[in-house]
């Protein structure tokens, strides 16, 4: 990989970009770091096909680093049937290693007879390997029933993003990754249309135009999901796609689909619920964000968010205003999954503060 990267910077001085800017031999030297793993001649291609423009504009979109925790630690995520002494074998597993629980909550829906919990402990000191923490801890899952699901805070999840034409939504979510608000990569954008192609190449994200229509959706999902393997995608964003996701797409991503959806569900449906929404002379608008299911619109809901309207707003102010709570709710339902903080049980969620 050092080889790799020091042919890599020799190319880079040689290649005559004639920029009155010094700095940017030194900012593609930077951006090209995380492609050490090629080979020298890929290096070059990839030097080659990056111009002037793009550039200049990177030097100022150098991205922050995250600003999350430098302790590692882990996270447990657990449903299972209402029960004694699920917390105490919880806690007492944790104390039996050497684990210093540093957030927990719980709660209870009685109606369901159902327990949740998220118990999140620091890994210094800690006496298992992460490689054995599940192993271990599935003695104790088995003997009350529990499903759970195990995180590390360190690990940043692998973002795509789909994106039609409106660019509100995922303008926000870049800038906000862009700022180290959120620890994830978003190595991929997606669309149906060529228009956020700039964009993607001034945050100098890859973009790949699949246009879909009803005689080839089979073959172009396939080839969007082979593109999602290749660059080993987490976790998908629907930032306004306006495309709808076949059975067996959503099947390869259960609860990491996550669209933000133009109403206040479920209510006026459709491409164009503002108009509606005027139609009816409503007084409050909203967003909602939701992991997607093979039923339309009718995934697990992770965010919402409402404002209040007038007869005085027109279907320009009421898309507007509608605009500015997609972006909102989108990114904080984003925000509680990198921050393993959500919980689906059946069809709904349990959001942990």
């Amino acid at each position: 990989m050092r080889k790799n990267l020091w042919m890599f910077r020799a190319v880079v001085d040689k290649v005559p970009f004639r920029f009155k800017n010094p700095e940017l031999k030194t900012v593609l030297s930077t951006d090209f770091a995380d492609y050490t793993d090629l080979n020298p001649v890929n290096l070059c291609n990839r030097a080659k096909r990056v111009d002037k423009n793009t550039l200049e504009m990177r030097l100022s979109l150098k991205r922050e680093e995250p600003t999350v925790k430098t302790e590692a630690s882990a996270s447990l995520l657990i449903s299972c049937p209402d029960q004694q002494g699920i917390v105490c074998a919880v806690t007492d597993f944790l104390m039996r290693h050497n684990g210093n629980i540093i957030d927990l909550e719980q709660h209870t829906d009685t109606e369901e007879a159902a327990f949740f919990m998220r118990v999140e402990w620091e890994l210094d000191g800690f006496a298992l390997p992460r490689d054995q923490i599940s192993e271990k801890f599935r003695l104790i899952a088995d003997r009350h029933q529990m499903k759970y699901e195990l995180h590390f805070s360190d690990y940043r999840p692998r973002m795509a993003i789909f994106v039609s034409k409106f660019s509100h939504c995922i303008r926000d979510m870049l800038s906000r990754w862009h700022s180290g608000e959120w620890s994830a990569e978003i190595p991929l954008i997606i669309s149906n249309h060529p228009d956020m192609e700039p964009l993607a190449k001034m945050y100098g994200i890859d973009f790949k135009l699949i246009k879909i229509t009803k005689d080839n959706k089979v073959e172009q999902e396939a080839q969007t999901l082979k593109l999602l393997r290749e660059y080993n995608i987490d976790l998908i964003v629907l930032a306004r796609y306006m495309q709808i996701l076949s059975d067996d797409f959503c099947a390869n991503f259960p609860n990491r689909i996550i669209n933000i959806h133009h109403s206040f569900l479920p209510a006026f449906v459709g491409a164009k619920p503002y108009h509606s929404a005027h139609q009816r002379g409503v007084k409050i608008v909203g967003a909602t964000s939701h992991y997607v299911t093979p039923d339309l619109d009718e995934g697990p809901i992770i965010e919402q968010e409402v404002m209040r309207v007038s007869h005085k707003d027109s279907v320009e102010s009421l898309i507007r205003k509608g605009r500015d709570l997609e972006k909102m709710v989108l990114s904080r339902a984003v925000w509680a999954h990198l921050q393993n903080k959500v919980l689906v049980y059946k069809n709904r969620t349990v959001i942990f503060n």
